[in-house]
């Protein structure tokens, strides 16, 4: 089986693919993986040696260090894989102007598609591949060439979205939506960030706005028994809960392995609410003026 863990980014989508990625009958893209792109790496030992972060096994140091575990390196952890993509099924998969759909596969991409996750697969001998991906949803593409594709898509309150990828470097909105990754604003969303004097925190809003309605028309399209909606807010809440709601929709048991994995992640709830000091009061309104409606929808309050 193959799943997908996807949200607009900045969502928790890479702690629930981390977490999912604990489970033995689990397999994953790893960032050593993607680093090196041309190498085209399956991954074998992914989970076996993901699954090692936290201990100390005797006899090697690196680990014991937690050299390959540790943020911000070249570790063997859940990766969205995106070089790897872009290499090896198509070129630009990383940064669309817009969703992928179904009607852009092609008969040359379906079987690349399928090979280069069947390989990796059969490589790590994994009962469910765990795909992690953010951005535009790209679901419709991917179940037209894998149709039994399960989606746990990680939503999280927009506002505190906006502000986080304000933070971020990779965050190109600096140079207005003509020239950012997502392509054109539709008009209705460029006219109110003209409203709102073109302002950031606003435009960041819109792209979350804009990227959660391209998730609900792909969950219109797949079927309700593929389909998991998670709130971040949910998951930190609660998060024994929420994983055996994840477990069970992807067919896995709360086995042993797991619990012991389970009890080495770290899970913390403390900045849930940190957009309220991030932004100003006004920025906030703004901010707030035009996520109402799909705030409300998804069970935000304001």
């Amino acid at each position: 089986m193959l799943a997908l863990v996807t949200g607009t980014g900045r969502s928790g989508t890479t702690l629930v693919q981390e977490t999912l990625s604990r489970h033995p009958a689990t397999g994953f893209i790893s960032g050593i993986d993607d680093k090196l792109p041309r190498l085209n790496l399956r991954g074998r030992h992914n989970g076996r040696l993901y699954r090692l972060g936290g201990q100390r096994p005797a006899g090697m140091r690196a680990l014991a260090e937690g050299a390959l575990f540790q943020r911000g390196r070249m570790r063997v952890a859940p990766s969205e894989g995106y070089q790897l993509f872009d290499r090896h099924v198509m070129s630009g998969f990383s940064t669309p102007c817009r969703d992928l759909l179904a009607e852009d596969m092609t008969p040359h991409l379906r079987p690349r598609v399928v090979d280069f996750f069947e390989h990796r697969k059969g490589a790590q001998g994994c009962d469910v591949m765990v795909q992690h991906l953010t951005g535009w949803p790209r679901v419709g593409f991917l179940r037209e060439a894998v149709p039994d594709l399960k989606v746990v898509n990680v939503v999280r309150d927009g506002r505190a979205v906006a502000s986080s990828w304000l933070q971020m470097g990779w965050w190109d909105g600096w140079k207005g939506p003509d020239k950012w990754i997502y392509g054109p604003l539709p008009a209705d969303l460029q006219q109110e960030w003209v409203d709102h004097r073109r302002s950031f925190p606003v435009l960041a809003a819109l792209a979350w706005k804009m990227l959660m309605a391209a998730y609900e028309d792909a969950r219109a399209l797949t079927p309700a028994d593929q389909w998991l909606d998670v709130r971040y807010e949910d998951f930190l809440l609660d998060p024994v809960a929420t994983c055996k709601q994840m477990l069970e929709f992807l067919g896995l048991d709360w086995s042993p392995e797991f619990q012991a994995g389970f009890e080495r992640q770290q899970i913390t709830s403390g900045r849930s609410q940190a957009y309220r000091e991030e932004l100003t009061p006004k920025q906030l309104a703004d901010v707030e003026d035009v996520l109402a409606e799909p705030l409300a929808r998804w069970g935000y309050s304001l």
